[in-house]
């Protein structure tokens, strides 16, 4: 299935440079070009993480890990509260015991929870209209109540033990609880943290910068342990090679299903923006998102839930898990699509009522 993947997405590349050759004419050569011209946002939000793992390994071990090994509870775990293109799996692999719980952790937890709670929550919550906010926040909320339940799909998918995906992931399943209770009860604090969190995550992203620009650009050692920028780079750019296939391939997929949407969009009485966003949100967070405002009630719930699982599934953290772990790629998209259509159909059950919830 990896092989399969790997060939479509090669095949996406081939399509979308040559319609750049050919000036564009079917719109793949456009998606082709974002493929590379996303390396500069990608680096800068990922690469400065990934130079500090090694300073940030070392300090979670002189204090978080001892404790989590006294639960008996691999630390690998902790990788996943950050999202897999901003840090996560390299945090997960310095820390972990078990091979299969740093992929399960840094890929799959990181790439949901991690990329729900450093992105799509604090740039959500700052780009929605404030009336449509509790909307997004309700949806939110069923999203992260069933990611449990793809999370443990995953588990098993990556190779774990029914009884050890549940034990390892007990934490990640109170944090999904935690947060759904906290977005009910105290939305706008809640929301405050997860800004300041993510602030936090772009300044150490940036030291990290500096100081592999710094030591790359001087030859000088620094007094703490790093990965070479160099080093991180080659991460960086495994991504946006991988998107110059998937990105054209995502257009076509967008077309194909553009009919069927239309026609089920009827059917569950959502808009066409409604529709659309569930299709751009497998793609990309950020436009799916600015579509909310043009969304129907219902629509802007279900997007919301389907964001918590599904976002970016088929360009950044497809281009990611293959560049650094091929094998991963088919527990990744059961994950994402798994948990995304789960949370989207209980979001869209839960709003159909006439009363709401």
């Amino acid at each position: 299935m990896n092989t399969l993947i790997m060939w479509v997405m090669a095949c996406g590349a081939v399509l979308g440079g040559l319609d750049r050759i050919l000036g564009n004419r079917f719109g793949l050569g456009k998606r082709f070009e974002e493929g590379f011209e996303l390396l500069g946002a990608t680096a800068l939000s990922m690469a400065g993480i990934i130079c500090l793992v090694p300073l940030l390994t070392l300090g979670l071990e002189k204090t978080i890990v001892p404790f989590w090994k006294l639960l008996g509870l691999d630390p690998a775990m902790l990788g996943g509260i950050i999202a897999i293109d901003m840090g996560g799996f390299q945090l997960a692999v310095e820390l972990a015991a078990d091979p299969k719980v740093a992929s399960y952790a840094g890929i799959l937890v990181a790439a949901t929870l991690g990329c729900t709670v450093t992105f799509t929550i604090p740039v959500g919550m700052g780009m929605v209209p404030e009336k449509d906010r509790p909307l997004f926040a309700r949806g939110i909320l069923f999203g992260l109540i069933l990611l449990p339940v793809s999370l443990f799909l995953g588990g098993l998918l990556t190779g774990l033990m029914p009884l050890n995906t549940i034990r390892q992931s007990l934490p990640v399943f109170l944090a999904c609880l935690a947060l759904a209770l906290g977005i009910a009860k105290w939305p706008d604090q809640l929301v405050g943290g997860f800004l300041h969190f993510s602030n936090a995550i772009r300044l150490i992203s940036t030291l990290g910068l500096i100081f592999g620009a710094f030591a790359y650009m001087t030859g000088v050692s620094l007094p703490f342990p790093m990965t070479p920028l160099e080093e991180a780079m080659k991460t960086v750019s495994s991504i946006g090679i991988v998107m110059l296939g998937s990105l054209p391939m995502a257009e076509l997929l967008q077309r194909i299903l553009k009919v069927p949407l239309a026609w089920l969009g009827k059917k569950t009485g959502m808009n066409s923006a409604s529709m659309t966003g569930l299709l751009l949100g497998g793609v990309s967070v950020v436009p799916a998102i600015a579509l909310i405002r043009d969304m129907d009630r219902r629509g802007k719930i279900v997007n919301a839930a389907f964001l918590v699982s599904a976002a970016s599934a088929l360009a950044a953290h497809l281009g990611f898990t293959f560049g650094i772990q091929k094998e991963m790629v088919v527990p990744l998209l059961a994950v994402k699509f798994v948990g995304g259509i789960l949370g989207g159909v209980t979001a869209y059950l839960l709003t159909e009522k006439p009363m709401g919830i």
